[in-house]
């Protein structure tokens, strides 16, 4: 399936959810953020909510730095 990830196509297998997602990514999910479809998805709710097609998906990462 593909969805938009910070305004570009990705393909993700069928059942990602959004924690699998962001770990693909960062390798982690702690600093992290995440929209889903214009909503902020809280936290709590990242392990069990898997993507469906079409979705548009903002992932916000803290950085360290200077």
């Amino acid at each position: 399936m593909t969805i938009t990830l910070n305004g570009s196509a990705r393909d993700l297998a069928v059942g990602t959810t959004v924690a699998g997602l962001i770990e693909s990514v960062t390798g982690t999910t702690r600093g992290s953020a995440v929209v889903v479809d214009g909503e902020v998805l809280p936290r709590a709710q990242w392990a069990t909510y898997e993507l469906r097609p079409g979705q548009s998906v903002e992932l916000i990462t803290a950085v360290q730095g200077g």
